[in-house]
């Protein structure tokens, strides 16, 4: 693929407290089609769901957010958190009449989905978690911050960087192991929309607060225990590689054992050959990922 081909997404303006939040949307090519909220990583945006909008083909109309403090929406102040996040997603569904949904998250997203079903069960006819969700033993004697530098590190430090132009950026993304051999238009595209300012400082819109705020709170009970109190079944789509396309995901086997999952409610699934951000992003993981949708959507 050499181009983007399929239409870009509306973008819609929602009211939150505290302002507006940017919504995305691909509409289905038929009225009355299911639709599916999905939820963004911790420091991307919206347009990363834009391959599997593509591959979802006009069958289900995809609706992404970008979550309070990034995005289009990285303007609208705190209260940052999950909880925050799920209820903002109830105001979205409210606000544009969507009435039920396919609700699907990747990485911090799908903690977010999460607790977005627990909070709000009535909002939801399907689930589906990616590489998300699920939390996992940490090492002991690390405070909050230094354990989210650990897992998000490289992400973090971007936050605090500035760019002379989008040429740079879209050089420093190239250079991150996880994009090596699946660069493309659509992760181009995903990657600018995160650019605010003006060059030469041209920086991420992703607060740091917000980050750090969201990511020290999926380690607390409330969210943690939220993939043990779904108000119905899941697959958990976990990638085999992880963040720097190592071969340690930040799942495995004994991670998901550990984890002590219901196997009525949660159903982990291994896909192979994808690190975390190409099960979302490359074409094959994309595509996996809309077939899994399609299904929750009774399209299978």
């Amino acid at each position: 693929m050499t181009e983007l081909d399929c239409a870009p997404p509306e973008e819609l303006r929602v009211p939150v407290p505290g302002g507006e939040l940017a919504v995305l949307r691909w509409p289905a090519a038929a009225p009355g089609a299911p639709v599916v909220l999905a939820l963004h990583g911790i420091t991307a945006n919206g347009l990363s769901w834009a391959r599997v909008a593509h591959h979802l083909a006009g069958r289900a109309t995809l609706v992404a957010p970008d979550l309070r403090g990034r995005g289009g929406s990285g303007e609208l102040p705190g209260p940052y958190g999950i909880a925050a996040h799920a209820d903002d997603m109830a105001a979205v569904v409210k606000e544009l009449g969507l009435g039920r949904v396919v609700l699907t998250g990747h990485s911090m997203g799908a903690f977010t989905a999460a607790l977005t079903a627990v909070r709000h069960p009535g909002l939801v006819s399907g689930l589906l978690l990616v590489d998300g969700g699920v939390g996992f033993p940490v090492p002991t004697g690390m405070d909050p911050d230094e354990l989210i530098t650990a897992v998000i590190g490289p992400a973090m430090r971007r936050l605090s960087m500035t760019f002379p132009d989008r040429d740079a950026y879209r050089a420093f993304w190239q250079s991150h192991p996880a994009f090596a051999e699946a660069w493309s238009p659509w992760v181009d595209a995903y990657i600018q929309r995160d650019l605010v300012g003006a060059e030469p400082e041209l920086r991420s819109s992703c607060r740091i607060e917000a980050v750090r705020v969201d990511g020290i709170d999926q380690l607390g009970e409330q969210v943690l225990g939220a993939v043990h109190r779904l108000p119905r079944p899941t697959v958990l789509l976990w990638a085999e590689r992880g963040l720097m396309d190592e071969p340690q995901g930040l799942y495995d086997e004994q991670r998901l054992a550990a984890a002590q999952l219901d196997p009525h409610l949660v159903r982990p699934e291994r896909v192979p050959g994808v690190n975390h951000y190409t099960i979302l992003v490359g074409d094959e993981g994309a595509h996996l990922v809309a077939r899994r949708l399609l299904t929750e959507a009774g399209l299978a």
